[in-house]
């Protein structure tokens, strides 16, 4: 490990490794074929860069995206890395050129996407080099069970055949629930004992969901307290995207947008707009996102829920790559399940849509909770005996609960009235006493709960039986017509043995304080990535540029000290950062 560990200093200028990184680069080493699960921001990358240095010939990284690709292969050759990646976007003089560089043995890792492996000439010129390892990044695309599912990775298992001796294998992931990870290890032949889980959660990140609030109005709020901060917002379909699109740019918000319904070119141009920090906001559908390093994300907006917690996760988990603290923010409103189950219902793989209205629940029941959002998301994960983060909006909100036994009960008895076998919108329609044709169509007026809780609206009953779902009290029979039933716990309230507690959400916001250094170093990198024509996170990130501010270093071997700053990086930029910083305390003295 003490190659590895002058690898990590060298290269990517970090002093240790983080926590599960050393334990499940020393197993890789040893040739054990090894599952990493970590989230996003953890350092997954390492996991097999550092190994890739180590061992003798070239590793394969099997990546899903063409964006991950390059920016990894970038992020590396910055660091003073040979990489290189083979997709779609190249021509065939360039594929051969760096065809030409591995057989010469000269690129130490080789980024592909799995449908590569379905040419039989490039698995042959693969089996006529050295790979000591496999890298399957993004892995949750193997399982049939993942949000990603990607049919064409499972081929990867039959080219561990190709050569005499077959590489060692690791794969990577941010989001994979139990389930996932089994799928994962019987596809790849992966021991359960060689799965590393370093935990879900994210100590950096703070989330909050906000219902029933105006989500334009909040958004140009919140815009406006974070002028300076880079952002990602999500919505759920093409036409949300370009309406948020147009509105931002209105306000003088340097914008970019990305969906499935723009051409190739233009969804690149606007990418990298955002890469390269000439917009400050990106607004995208799901289509956006996988495999950006963007590590200066200091907020991810969701405009409307996404359709499970994977997704959501994964989405929201793009903030704070590089640890600093970050907002990641989910704006809610009922409308946003119907979107999503107008989505799922169009999936062509029906066999899927059972699963997905499940994860659909899942993901509603998070929006409508009281207690800890990180304790629910990691739980999900199947991170037993999670601790609440103590910074989530409902973590957060301190006022005291008041006690709704009452109204629970009579949505209880509602339900069993109506013999549990529809809906929650007309249960809502019954309980607020709606003359509703549907209402009276099955004569639920004559009903002794019919119109017991006319002081609230319909749609606030339909929240408060949302409610009632996250905490268990009633269940979810999930169809193209969901109905509603009592659970076990909900008995219990009906009896009288179980109290049930309430607290109305409370809107939050933070505003960054603004450092004229930090502002300072950041125009320098700007000039740096224009030049060498690089996203400037690729330069450096905003955690090391805030190191900088702390330390101020005043040499080479103090800018060596600053984390992220490797011998490389020292040699191309450390003279402009440390002129810039001998500057500015020369004009603040």
């Amino acid at each position: 490990m003490q190659v590895a560990k002058q690898h990590l200093q060298t290269y990517f200028g970090y002093e240790s490794f983080r926590i599960g990184q050393e334990q499940a680069i020393a197993q890789v080493l040893d040739g054990i074929d090894t599952l990493v699960v970590m989230p996003t921001g953890g350092g997954k990358s390492l996991c097999y860069q550092i190994p890739a240095l180590s061992l003798e010939g070239t590793t394969i990284v099997i990546s899903p995206l063409i964006s991950l690709m390059k920016d990894q292969v970038d992020m590396l050759v910055a660091s003073g890395v040979s990489a290189a990646f083979l997709n779609s976007s190249q021509s065939m003089e360039e594929v051969q050129d760096v065809l030409r560089d591995v057989r010469n043995g000269r690129i130490k890792m080789l980024y592909i996407a799995p449908e590569r492996l379905d040419n039989d000439y490039f698995c042959q010129t693969l089996a006529t080099i050295k790979v000591p390892l496999i890298a399957v990044d993004e892995a949750h695309c193997i399982s049939q069970w993942g949000h990603d599912f990607r049919p064409s990775y499972r081929n990867i298992q039959n080219v561990l055949q190709l050569w005499r001796e077959r590489p060692t294998v690791v794969a990577l992931t941010a989001t994979a629930t139990p389930t996932v990870c089994d799928d994962i290890r019987a596809m790849l032949a992966i021991e359960e004992a060689h799965t590393f889980i370093t935990g879900f959660a994210r100590s950096n990140l703070r989330f909050a969901v906000q219902s029933g609030v105006s989500k334009d109005a909040y958004v140009k709020q919140f815009l406006n307290n974070n002028r300076t901060e880079a952002g990602i917002i999500y919505a759920a379909t093409r036409k949300a995207v370009d309406s948020l699109y147009e509105q931002l740019g209105k306000m003088g918000v340097r914008v970019a947008k990305y969906h499935g319904g723009m051409d190739e070119v233009s969804r690149a141009d606007e990418q990298n707009r955002f890469l390269q920090d000439e917009a400050q906001v990106m607004v995208a559908t799901n289509a956006f996102g996988m495999g950006i390093n963007k590590t200066n994300v200091r907020f991810v907006l969701h405009y409307q829920m996404p359709r499970n917690m994977e997704s959501y996760y994964q989405e929201a988990g793009r903030a704070g790559r590089d640890g600093l603290p970050s907002e990641c923010v989910l704006l809610y409103a009922s409308s946003d399940e119907q979107t999503q189950r107008f989505l799922i219902d169009q999936a062509q793989d029906r066999t899927r849509i059972p699963l997905e209205l499940t994860k659909l629940q899942q993901m509603v029941d998070y929006c409508h909770m009281e207690n800890c959002l990180q304790q629910y998301i990691i739980s999900y994960f199947g991170e037993e005996h999670a601790e609440t983060c103590g910074r989530c909006n409902n973590c957060a909100d301190t006022r005291p609960k008041e006690d709704v036994t009452e109204d629970a009960q009579k949505v209880l008895s509602c339900i069993v009235r109506m013999g549990q076998k529809f809906g929650k919108t007309i249960t809502a329609q019954v309980l607020a006493g709606s003359r509703n044709k549907k209402v009276t169509e099955f004569r639920f007026e004559k009903l002794p709960t019919y119109g017991i809780l006319k002081a609230m609206s319909a749609k606030d009953i339909a929240n408060f039986i949302e409610f009632l779902i996250a905490e268990q009290l009633i269940a979810v029979s999930n169809g193209q017509f969901p109905t509603i039933f009592v659970a076990e716990r909900g008995k219990e309230v009906l009896l009288g043995k179980v109290r049930v507690y309430r607290r109305q959400a409370v809107v939050q916001q933070v505003v960054h304080d603004k450092d004229p250094l930090f502002e300072e170093l950041r125009a320098v990198r700007m000039a740096i990535a224009k030049q060498e024509g690089v996203p400037p996170f690729v330069v450096f990130s905003d955690k090391t540029l805030h190191d900088m501010c702390a330390k101020r270093p005043q040499n080479a071997a103090e800018f060596l000290a600053i984390s992220g700053v490797g011998e490389s990086k020292l040699e191309k930029y450390g003279l402009q950062f440390i002129e810039a910083i001998t500057a500015f305390e020369t004009a603040n003295v």
